[in-house]
């Protein structure tokens, strides 16, 4: 792999090129990591108002009725991403536990089972999201939770 870079006074922004005979694990590798340095906000809305929210002050992204709501511990913002692509983007701190939801995961507080042998995540602002079986191994997974630990 060869890295160049070029300083040019005149360009504006930053622009990264990837130029590579075939797309492999190396180069998705490269991808993922290059698109994780550069989210650390998410841009949500309050009617016109557009803020700029700090993935870590971010406790649930969801859909209801097809709009993309944000959770803060203060506000409830619009996204105009699709949660397909906020999954994508912050991988690494947020994860889905239903087909509606995503997390962040350094606020889950704690994984509670119910009857009828449901599970749910409990937010540290308490909230309570129920789990869907499909997503309840890889949650665990990342969490590092193993079998038999419940």
């Amino acid at each position: 792999m060869n890295i160049h870079l070029h300083i040019e006074p005149a360009h504006e922004g930053l622009d990264i090129h990837v130029y590579t005979a075939q797309y492999d694990e190396r180069v998705e590798m490269l991808m993922k990591g290059l698109k994780q340095q550069r989210a650390t906000t998410v841009v949500g809305y309050i009617e016109e108002d557009i803020h700029l929210i700090k993935i870590e002050e971010i406790f649930s992204i969801f859909v209801e009725e097809a709009k993309v709501f944000i959770q803060t511990e203060e506000e409830e913002y619009r996204a105009k991403l699709k949660l397909y692509e906020l999954e994508e983007q912050f991988e690494k701190q947020l994860i889905r536990v239903n087909k509606s939801t995503l997390v962040q995961i350094n606020h889950i507080q704690s994984l509670q089972l119910k009857a009828l042998g449901t599970t749910q995540v409990v937010l540290s602002n308490g909230v309570e999201i129920p789990i869907s079986r499909k997503f309840l191994k890889p949650l665990k997974e990342k969490l590092g939770i193993r079998r038999g630990a419940q």
